[in-house]
């Protein structure tokens, strides 16, 4: 069935190509790669509406020194990281020549056009530390931008690393927050009517009634995060010696799981062959929307959070320290108030502006509980950081898998 949200969206999704694909006629300016879907058509209407204001003649005839932005899509996150590493290894190949950055050799991407090295890029917060050791990336100026203070702390320690890819309070800031999603519990409404209750915490996977009806993600991280949540423990322990019950509680979760997916766990849910799974809201928060048989909810002892963020490609043409004026204005723009409202309603994913302030939200932004949960779940929810010792994460998770 569909509903106004999905109307727009497909709506969005014509006006979008149409968009882009005037953009990449264009001669000239600067380029930002962005993921599919993920900036909502109306926002960049409204930037490039802005964009063409502020080239206007000034009253001394002078025209404001700001360059045109193309945009480009992307499909997957994981594309975008291997542009990047894609780029890096181009210039290898010219590395003793005079070869600027912008007569690199154009990539092709999965057998689309050729891709030329852009000047900004989104890219997942799980290969930002790999992005940073490859020196695929460099750091951004983001304390000097205007909203870079209404970004919540756990954000900016995020993006602040050192040059090994590790957070540190004295390293570099080499990313600019965009949106933020977290893991949920997806259900099969019509399955939980008939048991009789509705899940509303990760400890709820244990229930026995769900013995091999739920779908967890093939994902070591994830799944003992989410065990480690369940614990009260965080999910970025890193001595797992000091949860004791955790390999017990794994084996538990075992006996619970028909199968491990982090792509394709949605259409069984949808038919009832699962009844329970557990995924990023970027991809349930859609489908849950367009589809009353499937509904979500946000772990009340809190989640595993995940961020889309602006990363510079190393090989982008400006090295200077400073921004260039329209990628200063790009950023700038997505911070603002009422833009991070439409970018959380419209792309399935919140702005981090957005918790600055909720009392100024809209009642439709503050109902969607999913997106946005209780600031109380929040502060009990964490992003996935580097570890200290994956070994031990890859034996549970083997320990586990084989049962």
């Amino acid at each position: 069935m569909l509903n106004r949200r999905s109307l727009l969206m497909a709506a969005g999704l014509l006006g979008l190509n149409q968009l882009l694909g005037g953009c990449r006629s264009a001669g000239g300016g600067l380029s930002v790669r962005l993921l599919e879907h993920a900036v909502p058509l109306q926002v960049l209407q409204a930037f490039q509406r802005q964009l063409r204001a502020s080239q206007q003649p000034q009253p001394d005839g002078s025209a404001a020194p700001v360059a045109p932005v193309k945009f480009a899509v992307t499909p997957q996150l994981a594309e975008l990281f291997k542009l990047l590493q894609a780029w890096k290894n181009s210039s290898a190949a010219v590395a003793d020549s005079n070869t600027s950055p912008s007569s690199l050799p154009n990539l092709r991407l999965s057998g689309a056009n050729p891709v030329s090295v852009a000047d900004l890029t989104m890219l997942g917060e799980s290969w930002l530390s790999a992005a940073i050791r490859q020196n695929l990336i460099q750091p951004l100026p983001l304390e000097t931008l205007a909203g870079w203070l209404q970004i919540p702390a756990a954000m900016q320690q995020l993006v602040r690393r050192d040059r090994q890819g590790l957070p540190s309070p004295t390293g570099e800031l080499w990313a600019a927050p965009y949106r933020w999603g977290s893991l949920v519990i997806a259900y099969n409404v019509e399955r939980f009517e008939q048991l009789g209750w509705q899940p509303t915490d990760w400890s709820d996977l244990w229930r026995t009634d769900l013995r091999r009806q739920i779908s967890l993600p093939d994902s070591a991280r994830a799944t003992i995060g989410l065990t480690l949540k369940k614990l009260g423990q965080s999910a970025n322990l890193s001595d797992l010696a000091q949860a004791p019950s955790l390999a017990n509680e794994l084996q538990q979760l075992q006996q619970q799981v028909k199968f491990y997916s982090s792509s394709d766990y949605l259409q069984p849910l949808l038919l009832g062959d699962s009844w329970l799974a557990v995924g990023w809201s970027t991809e349930v928060l859609p489908l849950a929307d367009r589809d009353r048989r499937i509904a979500a909810v946000a772990p009340m002892s809190g989640s595993l959070l995940s961020a889309d963020l602006w990363v510079r490609p190393a090989l982008a043409e400006n090295q200077a320290a400073a921004l260039a004026p329209s990628l200063r204005q790009w950023l700038e723009f997505c911070w603002q108030p009422e833009i991070a409202a439409q970018i959380s309603l419209l792309s399935a994913a919140a702005s981090p502006v957005i918790l600055a302030d909720r009392s100024q939200l809209s009642q439709s932004l503050q109902q969607r509980t999913v997106l946005l949960p209780p600031a109380a779940v929040i502060e009990r929810s964490e992003f996935l950081l580097p570890l200290s010792d994956p070994e031990a994460h890859r034996r549970l998770w083997e320990t586990m898998r084989r049962g």
